[in-house]
């Protein structure tokens, strides 16, 4: 969430940068005459509480009695206006606030202004497409084939956007999931296994509500929210927390299934298990100063980095666009890996930094060493990886010209002795 005060006293900047995330900025307008509304009756309230308390005081030493009486009366008709004058304020600044909870995160000045994901910018791309000598085939053929992926399945017992992974390939994603959660621990992250339903608050916190409630699983008997990611309990796990500057940065890693009721057409885009209703990730987590957020993104990054140069799949890493960006997000870095047989790059991780937006949702904030007024923290995240794309990337790019699926070397103490995934 945006600081009024932010908006109040630089309001063209804040409208300049709705412009280029492709938002109507005059909703910034209409937050501005709020927030002078709401300021002027503060001090209209605040005025008529001064002088009744000044009144009350002087209504104490009267000695005329008609005169009390009088007093007491205006007294009364003034405590009216003043009930009348706090449920106005309180109506405002409930609007003010269902206003302000609508408004995206600014972007960073080094943010490419763009209208969508065409305009995000490669930084670097690391490694080779891989060279085969016969034609790679794509994940939807490969898996059914060696029985180690049933889409038939999945749709059976969920329906569409749903697959079932069996024998091999259910082992293979364990192994990725455990082998990533090891890599971040080693990286210095410390693992948490958060429950995957969260309260309301906790989806407010961290951004997802009200903006995509429509893209949520929520079950109302209980009200319970279905996590999309393991952000948001990563969020809320500190939410009202006041944390010490000596703490910082805290690095958290969580595994969680992931659901979101996102609207897809059959196409290309979403084939085979790219894009589902249900899908696991690792999240990488950091709680920091904004003085050091920019460093700490770039070592998330890196850590990311580390997990696909580690798995050897080619990947590249791209600067968002302001079109592109997430809800809350201040920065954001995109991996992505090539799949040879879907013959495309796939994004496999998003990394941001949400500077200060999610923890003034979420009131976090830190001591300064130096004694001064507890701050709000910055907050960033990121995958580490998602599946089922690092999934796909992984059987595409190590598939053999039998229909075999070679394991990565560094995922091969996980599987139990298998070394080749075959057709049984």
């Amino acid at each position: 969430m945006l600081d009024i005060k932010l908006i109040r006293e630089q309001t063209e900047m804040v409208k300049d940068a709705l412009k280029k995330r492709q938002i109507d900025s005059v909703i910034i307008d209409d937050i501005v005459q709020l927030d002078e509304e709401r300021r002027a009756l503060i001090l209209d309230v605040e005025g008529k509480k001064a002088e009744r308390n000044s009144v009350s005081k002087e209504i104490g030493r009267m000695q005329d009695k008609t005169e009390r009486e009088a007093k007491i009366a205006s007294m009364r008709e003034l405590g009216d206006q003043i009930n009348s004058l706090d449920e106005q304020l309180k109506q405002i600044e409930s609007r003010l606030f269902e206003q302000l909870a609508g408004i995206p995160n600014i972007p960073d000045s080094d943010v490419p202004v763009g209208v969508d994901d065409k305009d995000n910018v490669v930084i670097r791309t690391i490694g080779e497409k891989k060279h085969f000598d016969f034609e790679p085939k794509p994940h939807w053929e490969l898996g059914p084939e060696l029985g180690i992926l049933d889409f038939e399945a999945g749709v059976k017992l969920a329906g569409t956007r749903f697959y079932v992974l069996e024998g091999a390939g259910a082992r293979l994603q364990r192994a990725l999931i455990f082998w990533m959660l090891d890599l971040h621990i080693r990286q210095g992250y410390k693992e948490f296994y958060p429950p995957w339903m969260v309260r309301e608050e906790i989806m407010f916190a961290s951004g997802q509500l009200p903006k995509f409630a429509e893209n949520l699983y929520h079950d109302y008997q209980e009200d319970f929210w279905w996590v999309p990611t393991a952000e948001v309990p990563l969020t809320g796990i500190m939410m009202g927390e006041v944390l010490d500057e000596a703490e910082l940065p805290l690095n958290l890693t969580a595994y969680t299934a992931c659901f979101r009721r996102e609207k897809m057409s059959a196409g290309r885009d979403v084939r085979g298990m790219k894009r589902g209703h249900q899908f696991d990730k690792v999240e990488m987590y950091k709680y920091c100063t904004p003085e050091t957020a920019n460093e700490e993104l770039d070592n998330m990054v890196a850590d990311a980095c580390a997990t696909c140069e580690a798995l050897g799949l080619t990947y590249r890493v791209l600067l968002q666009s302001t079109g592109d960006l997430s809800f809350g997000s201040h920065k954001t870095y995109d991996i992505e890996v090539w799949a040879p047989g879907c013959q495309e790059w796939l994004e496999v991780s998003s990394i941001s930094n949400i500077g200060q937006f999610q923890a003034r949702r979420a009131n976090i904030k830190y001591r300064p060493a130096d004694g001064s007024a507890p701050q709000f923290v910055n907050t960033l995240n990121g995958s580490g990886l998602g599946m089922p794309r690092t999934m796909i990337a992984v059987m595409e790019n190590y598939q053999q010209e039998d229909g075999s699926i070679l394991i990565p070397e560094v995922l091969k103490p996980l599987m139990g002795g298998i070394e080749v995934i075959q057709k049984e």
